[in-house]
């Protein structure tokens, strides 16, 4: 608790230098609109317009706007409402279309620039959970482009409820202290030494892509603690695995080619996409160009092993793992197999899943009590899906099983405890077993 008031105490100290004095310079990557007014993007019947349209439109696929500007019905006309779970509250993500009152249908080119890239709205600084951290990347083309490409879409009137934070997350005002201490307004610069693939394939992966949000680890502010980028990390009760080269946690063990079909069609040899993997294969991945998912696989597949340590699986005689097996036999070998294999583009593999072993139980454990939908993409319009075993399995019965899965087939990780699974069947509200 006294940490807890610590952080939030220098945050308002340091939010008051900012917002008073001006002593502090903010972070910032300026944009200039004006570099792209010779091209007559005002003319409707302008061809260059036209042109830039269309790459806005992959640029907004490949940000992946739609997972968050979405209703919160899922209706994806970007008109906002979805609600965004966090660690300090709720929020709810804007109205990016056209309507000149619910919308941004009022703004600038550059004001969307600033809110976009530097997280700096025109009510004042954004929360860090859209993704302005890595957008800030992104280039002025492709911003530009990206604004032209949303003033096509149809406006819709949809007034966004306030976001609902705790005190004292609350107050805007604390994210310029946030902004200052953690915000990267730096640019990409290009790598000479690299392949063209590669420098395409880091851009998208630090920008657009967005692929440390989910990936890397936080510390107590929220903000992605660089040392440890793409890790692996948990988010909404999800564990995002590591990417790095680890041959334990990692994708060490994926080539380039296994790595862009898993991107393309939410699936490989070894795993099913879930969770909001799954919904990104959807919604973003899946339209990128081969080009852009090979050079992303380049870039992915030259992350360094991030130094995982190696584990030591627990004996076969392991109580956990002698009831595990029994419960994994009947019922899990008839779509997983008895020998872990699981079937290829389909059902996942347990063996050699690092998803699987490393780091984190959570998404396994989640898996487990209340099922999963694999992606649904045009490369696999039908998306396995697997079903929950809330209602049949203890959480005894659940967390020996998941032992078992974690520490056969060549698999090491920590035993997994009743007490986890309880925690995980009280956040889903998952039912609880008959009998019970």
């Amino acid at each position: 608790m006294k940490r807890f008031f610590k952080i939030i105490l220098g945050l308002v100290v340091l939010g008051v230098i900012v917002a008073v004095g001006g002593i502090v310079t903010m972070p910032s990557r300026n944009y200039d609109s004006s570099q792209f007014a010779s091209k007559g993007s005002d003319r409707k019947d302008d061809s260059e317009l036209k042109a830039s349209i269309l790459r806005g439109q992959y640029v907004a696929l490949t940000a992946d706007c739609v997972a968050c500007h979405q209703t919160k019905d899922h209706k994806a006309d970007l008109s906002g409402g979805f609600g965004v779970e966090t660690p300090f509250g709720m929020l709810y993500a804007s109205n990016i279309t056209p309507d000149k009152e619910t919308g941004i249908g009022n703004w600038t080119e550059a004001q969307f620039a600033d809110a976009v890239r530097n997280g700096k709205g025109p009510n004042g600084p954004l929360y860090p959970a859209m993704p302005y951290t890595s957008y800030v990347k992104m280039s002025d083309q492709d911003i530009h482009d990206l604004w032209n490409y949303l003033q096509t879409v149809t406006p819709v009137h949809n007034e966004v409820v306030e976001n609902r934070l705790s005190f004292p997350f609350n107050i805007r005002f604390l994210m310029l202290g946030w902004k200052r201490l953690f915000f990267d307004a730096s640019d990409i610069k290009v790598v000479k030494d690299q392949s063209p693939e590669w420098n395409r394939g880091r851009y998208l992966v630090q920008g657009a892509a967005h692929c440390s949000m989910c990936h890397t680890p936080r510390n107590a502010f929220g903000a992605e603690i660089n040392s440890r980028r793409y890790t692996g990390a948990t988010l909404q009760n999800w564990y995002a695995p590591s990417l790095t080269g680890s041959k334990d946690e990692g994708l060490g063990n994926w080539d380039e080619a296994s790595l862009v079909q898993y991107l393309k069609t939410g699936s490989n040899h070894v795993t099913v996409a879930s969770g909001p993997m799954a919904e990104a294969v959807k919604a973003s991945f899946q339209y990128f160009t081969d080009d852009d998912l090979k050079a992303m696989a380049i870039y992915i597949k030259s992350l360094p092993d991030h130094g995982a340590v190696k584990l030591q699986a627990l004996s076969a005689d392991n109580p956990q793992m002698v009831n595990g097996k029994r419960i994994f036999n009947d019922n899990c070998t008839a779509c997983h197999v008895s020998n872990g294999t699981g079937v290829a583009d389909m059902i996942p593999a347990f063996k050699g899943n690092n998803g699987i072993k490393g780091g984190s139980s959570e998404s396994l454990t989640r898996v487990l009590l209340v099922g999963s939908q694999g992606a649904i993409t045009r490369f696999n319009p039908t998306g396995a899906s697997m079903p929950g075993f809330a209602w049949k399995f203890t959480n005894r019965q659940a967390a020996d099983v998941l032992t078992y899965i974690r520490n056969e087939w060549g698999n090491a990780a920590p035993a997994v405890s009743p007490d986890e699974v309880a925690k995980m069947r009280e956040t889903l509200k998952a039912r609880k077993p008959l009998g019970e």
